[in-house]
C-alpha cells in the first residue's frame, strides 16, 4: 500500500459498525484511511460491500503489543515522511450484567481491548503523530461519565479513558499532538444487536439462585437498554459528527455524539449522587 497524499488517519475497529462509517466519510474526504479489522472475514465482507480504494485494513489484535507494532510499521512505510494526522481509538468491547456474576477474565478482556489497548496503539503511533503534529481522538462513552448498572466493566473502562484523556491532553501539549475524549451515547449499529443476544445469554445461564437474586432486574434492564440503544443516533449520523469533531480547530477537550449524551453531561453537573441514582432506576425501569 503506498500513501496517495499527504492526510492519513489510523482508526481502529474500522471494519465494522461506528468505525466502518468513519473510515467511509474520512476516506470519501480525501484521507487515506488505514484502520484495522478483526478477522479476514470482516475485511471480505467490507470489499463485498464497495469498499474505497484508499481505505487498507489489516488484521490486527489491540491487545497484543507485537501486532500493534506490526501494524504501526506498515502505516509508517506507507505515510513515509508526512507523519500521522489523525489517529482514532475506536475498538471496544461491551461486557453486561451484574457485576457479581461476570467471570474476572471478562472484565479484564474488556480493560484489554478498551483501555491497555488503546494505550498501546497511541504509544506507538506517538512518533508519527509528533511528525505531523496530529490529533488523537479516543472514542470513550456516555457511560463514562453516566454509569449505569449492569454495565460496570464498560462504565469502568470508559471511566478510565476520561482520566487518561486528562493526562495525555496536558503531556502531548509540549508536541503540538491534540487530544479529544469522544463521548457517544446510543447509537444504532450492527452493536445493539450483538448485546441483546449478550444480554439473553446472560439471562439465559444464571443458575437458579442467580435468577432470584437478579433475575427481574436483569430482565428490566435488557428490555430498557435493547430499547434505549434501537432508538439511538445511526452509525452514520455518528460517524458524521465524529469526523466533525476531527477536523474541527482548535481541537475539543471533550465532545458528546447524540442528545442523550449532551443531556447527560449537563445533567451530572446539577443534580446528586441520591438523585442521579433515583433517574437511572427510573429511566431503565428498574423500580
Amino acid at each position: 500500500m503506498t500513501n496517495r497524499n499527504n492526510k492519513s488517519v489510523a482508526i481502529t475497529g474500522a471494519a465494522s459498525g461506528l468505525g466502518k462509517q468513519i473510515s467511509l466519510q474520512m476516506a470519501q474526504k480525501g484521507y487515506d484511511v488505514f484502520g484495522t479489522a478483526l478477522s479476514q472475514k470482516e475485511i471480505d465482507a467490507f470489499i463485498e460491500a464497495g469498499k474505497p480504494d484508499n481505505i487498507f485494513l489489516t488484521i490486527t489484535d489491540i491487545t497484543k503489543e507485537q501486532e500493534v507494532n506490526m501494524w504501526v510499521n506498515e502505516v509508517s512505510s506507507s505515510i513515509r515522511d508526512t507523519g500521522l494526522h489523525i489517529l482514532i481509538n475506536n475498538a471496544g468491547v461491551l461486557t453486561p450484567g451484574p457485576m457479581e456474576l461476570i467471570p474476572l477474565n471478562d472484565i479484564r478482556k474488556e480493560f484489554g481491548v478498551n483501555v491497555f489497548g488503546s494505550i498501546a496503539v497511541t504509544h506507538a503511533f506517538l512518533p508519527l503523530l509528533r511528525k505531523a503534529k496530529g490529533r488523537i481522538l479516543q472514542i470513550g462513552s456516555m457511560s463514562g461519565f453516566f454509569p449505569i448498572p449492569f454495565n460496570g466493566p464498560s462504565s469502568a473502562s470508559k471511566a478510565t479513558l476520561e482520566a487518561l484523556a486528562d493526562v495525555y491532553r496536558i503531556e502531548l501539549l509540549p508536541f503540538g499532538v491534540d487530544y479529544t475524549l469522544v463521548l457517544p451515547g446510543s447509537m444504532l449499529t450492527d452493536g445493539p444487536e450483538k448485546t441483546a443476544a449478550q444480554l439473553q445469554a446472560i439471562a439465559e445461564n444464571m443458575t437458579t439462585e442467580q435468577s432470584a437474586l437478579y433475575g427481574a432486574q436483569f430482565g428490566k434492564f435488557s428490555k430498557s437498554f435493547n430499547a434505549g440503544q434501537a432508538a439511538g443516533i445511526s452509525a452514520i449520523e455518528a460517524a458524521e459528527k465524529v469526523v466533525e469533531i476531527a477536523e474541527t480547530n482548535p481541537a475539543p477537550s471533550r465532545a458528546t455524539v447524540g442528545q442523550d449524551a449532551e443531556n447527560a453531561m449537563k445533567i451530572i453537573h446539577t443534580k446528586t449522587d441520591q438523585e442521579l441514582d433515583q433517574m437511572k432506576i427510573k429511566t431503565l425501569g428498574l423500580n
